[in-house]
């Protein structure tokens, strides 16, 4: 695959970055060259080594403001958050419930349902009409996340409310300028969407329901439109490169890009002192090579840096797996088609940096056959 078709995908990808937080992102790439720059009381970490170390080593607070935790438990409401932001016990409890549920049998299990919904979604394509990959998602998110929790809602339903949850609450704890009344409208977001996951287990239901609907929806479409845009569909319409081709697009991708985190005690990073209170703004999409190094699924990065878009250690996501099965038969879906990005814009109020709208159509050879 020739480096100008990568470069084409690669300026269409970086849109998503740069239309939702062109200053945090722009400050990142500028100061990507060392491994850990600090700046005040907050270190930014993007080599993989010392991004591992951060998630491995150092004592994090998990509960402090400017965290995937706080905005958990801001979120929440009820005096705790899930996952997010427990210690010890519980925290490791929760992760191995989820990783059991997550695994080899209960993926294939959630195949089943998805694989017939791909195929009635991207019907249209072999008719020479169009489809929205993020609404694709969404739905297809939706009936994940309905199948293992249980709840008798419309999948789009819990996918939209998710999202807005999500929105309301995680964007407003990242750097940068504060929305008002961002945290009651992620309480009232997520209290909508604890209503329709029903009442076994709220807080935990809800949390995987943000989890994985916002990491599908931004994930697909953007690792979709490389795979469009670098001419990759031969590599994902072979069965045997499929499942390589979709860890390096998720590698790329890297649907959360950034992880907040502030150090609980003193330590190091990357041979950087960390006192204790530090804040410190994980760079997963640079330890994972996203911003040099294009997607090769005969060549691919090695597991210990492809799998640092999905944290470290015990802060590895336990829907990694998942992950990786739905973007790999997502792709065999679409390699018959050839399809070509007709149409994309920028969800720039989104969780995570993604697409508002991806449409693609049949291509050529794909209308041809």
């Amino acid at each position: 695959m020739s480096s100008t078709s990568h470069a084409r995908a690669r300026l269409r990808d970086r849109r998503v970055y740069l239309r939702s937080h062109p200053l945090l992102f722009g400050l990142l790439a500028a100061t990507r060259g060392r491994a850990v720059r600090r700046l005040g009381r907050t270190l930014l970490v993007h080599g993989p080594d010392a991004y591992r170390e951060a998630l491995t080593r150092l004592p994090l607070d998990r509960t402090a403001a400017g965290t995937t935790g706080a905005a958990a438990r801001a979120a929440l409401r009820d005096g705790e958050g899930v996952l997010f932001d427990q210690e010890g016990g519980g925290h490791r409890a929760d992760r191995r419930g989820l990783a059991g549920t997550l695994g080899a049998a209960g993926v294939e299990e959630l195949r089943a349902l998805w694989q017939p919904l791909l195929v009635r979604r991207l019907a249209p394509l072999a008719r020479g009409g169009e489809v929205d990959l993020v609404d694709l998602a969404r739905e297809l998110s939706g009936a994940v996340v309905c199948a293992l929790l249980g709840p008798g809602a419309d999948p789009r339903a819990v996918a939209g409310a998710a999202a807005e949850a999500a929105a309301a609450s995680v964007r407003s704890h990242l750097p940068g300028p504060r929305r008002p009344r961002a945290e009651a409208a992620a309480a009232r977001a997520t209290d909508r969407l604890r209503l329709l996951l029903g009442p076994a287990d709220e807080a935990l239901s809800a949390m995987v329901a943000v989890a994985a609907v916002n990491t599908t929806v931004a994930a697909l479409p953007r690792a979709v439109a490389w795979c469009a845009d670098a001419g990759l569909w031969d590599q994902a319409a072979d069965a045997a490169l499929r499942p390589v081709l979709a860890d390096e697009l998720l590698r790329v991708t890297a649907a959360s890009p950034l992880l907040p985190r502030v150090a609980a005690a003193d330590g190091a990073v990357g041979g950087c002192p960390v006192r204790g209170g530090d804040r410190l703004l994980l760079v997963a999409r640079h330890a994972a090579a996203a911003h040099r190094r294009d997607p090769d699924p005969r060549r691919p990065a090695g597991p210990a840096v492809a799998r640092l878009v999905f944290g470290a250690g015990p802060h590895a996501c336990p829907g990694a797996r998942l992950a990786r099965a739905q973007l790999a038969d997502v792709l065999g879906a679409l390699a018959p088609y050839r399809p070509v990005v007709a149409r994309a814009r920028v969800d720039r109020g989104a969780a995570l940096p993604g697409w508002r709208a991806l449409t693609v159509r049949a291509g050529a050879a794909g209308a041809a056959a």
